[in-house]
């Protein structure tokens, strides 16, 4: 009997491996992936183009930000989730007395009166534990995808952040450099003042422009303050610590390819990676629907020792053996209704992937004009407007020092030309932002135009 009882769990188990044996191996690869995802070392070189001291900022952010560390934790709690998704039930012992007669209790009075020990199994629908594996490793995958989307989206707000804080930063040095001049024109006008060559007039708006960049100055510490608190609050420090500018960042020159990077986009955007993972998941939810169709099992087999007889014969133990099914006669109201629901989810899901796939390359389309008209602007103003505006500050601080023109004339043409300055500086940071954008989308960094 034990022989037999053995032999039917061997072939049933023999069966169920049958039915699994892709699925396992398919699940087998997204493990592998989810692995290798997950250990990869998070250098922001994988995600977007970065100087170096920015890099170490994106690299502990990375490591450090809790949003981050929470989906990673959840990417290995559905891994470990796998194998457990697709195995059965645990078995059930149990024990059991039959037919013992009430008036004696006596185990050798009636000859059916017997001592059970069972053990019982529910057994899914062929099928349905490998399509939970299945369901189980998409669910990691799409968590380990949705990691990769958060990553990147870490990476692109710290550097937003960094260069709209090198931005303060050179308008701070701007504001220290026209400081520096106004107060040398301050000391020229009251030395002509009190020769008797100059006017008050000219003395008092040097001092108004004074006061004004004082309050300039104050304005963009605050800014400046502002902006390192968000980058510590991405990089999750527990107390606040100064974030210092110390790269000066390259003129960018490269030629942006509209198409390639449109179909780059179609291939490693990080978003369309989790829809077309909620679609795989979608895809199986209505495979487990239509095999809610049919009926799970509940196997039992049990022994039953009898006793002797009270004329002393020994009696033949049992054996006993039962499958149960649950039937599916309220069909429309459960597995139709839960089938119709699986499909419309379908539905939406692959009409989200669409969206996103025909968005896609106008995203991209409008971030590479962008990027052109801003390389443009910087070009323009870092080149022959700030040439120009230069020669102008240098002849009319030499003509207002021998009073051939009025102190307007002479302040504007400074303002004008650190004005233009800034402008480039503005314009340059402007870029890196919008490329930072434009990695996001695309999935990856863009080195020397090779993307």
């Amino acid at each position: 009997m034990k022989e037999a009882i053995v032999q039917f769990f061997r072939r049933y188990i023999r069966n169920m491996r049958s039915f699994k044996l892709p699925v396992s191996v398919f699940c087998l690869f997204c493990m592998l992936g989810l692995a290798i995802g997950t250990s990869r070392p998070l250098y922001s070189s994988d995600l977007i183009w970065a100087p170096p001291h920015l890099e170490q900022l994106i690299k502990e952010g990375l490591a450090r930000n809790g949003e981050i560390q929470s989906l990673s934790a959840m990417v290995e709690s559905l891994k470990e989730a796998i194998p457990y998704a697709g195995s059965l039930d645990d078995p059930r012992l149990g024990i059991g007395l039959l037919n013992l007669p009430v008036d004696t209790f006596s185990f050798n009075q009636e000859p059916m009166t017997q001592k059970q020990l069972f053990i019982a199994q529910k057994i899914p629908w062929f099928g349905k534990l490998s399509l939970k594996e299945q369901r189980q490793a998409l669910m990691a995958t799409s968590q380990q995808v949705l990691l990769e989307v958060k990553r990147f989206e870490l990476a692109r707000k710290i550097a937003d952040a960094y260069y709209e804080l090198g931005f303060i930063s050179s308008s701070i040095k701007t504001n220290g450099r026209l400081t520096d001049i106004v107060g040398q024109v301050l000391k020229v006008t009251e030395t002509r003042y009190g020769a008797g060559k100059g006017l008050q007039q000219d003395v008092l708006q040097a001092q108004v422009e004074l006061t004004k960049l004082l309050d300039e100055k104050i304005t963009l510490g605050k800014k400046r303050r502002i902006v390192e608190d968000r980058i510590n609050e991405l990089l999750n420090r527990e107390e606040f610590q100064p974030v210092y500018i110390s790269d000066e960042l390259p003129s960018p020159e490269m030629e942006l390819d509209s198409a390639a990077l449109q179909a780059k986009s179609l291939k490693n955007n990080p978003m369309l990676a989790v829809r077309q993972a909620n679609i795989d998941v979608a895809d199986v939810d209505i495979q487990l629907a239509e095999k809610d169709y049919r009926p799970d099992m509940d196997v039992m087999v049990g022994y039953g020792q009898r006793e002797e007889d009270m004329t002393g014969r020994e009696l033949p133990d049992f054996f006993s053996a039962s499958v149960v099914v649950n039937i599916p006669l309220w069909q429309k109201s459960r597995q139709a209704a839960n089938l119709a629901s699986k499909k419309k989810s379908r539905q939406a899901a692959g009409k989200s992937y669409e969206d996103l796939v025909r968005s896609l390359p106008h995203k991209v389309d409008a971030l590479v004009t962008d990027l052109s008209e801003t390389r443009e602007n910087y070009k323009l103003f870092s080149g022959a407007l700030t040439v120009q505006a230069e020669q102008w500050a240098r002849s009319s601080m030499d003509a207002y020092v021998v009073g051939k023109i009025e102190f307007n004339t002479m302040i504007s043409a400074q303002i004008r030309l650190l004005n233009f300055e800034l402008m480039a500086k503005k314009y340059l940071y402007e870029l890196y932002q919008k490329r930072a954008e434009l990695e996001e989308v695309l999935g990856g960094p863009i080195i020397d135009g090779n993307y």
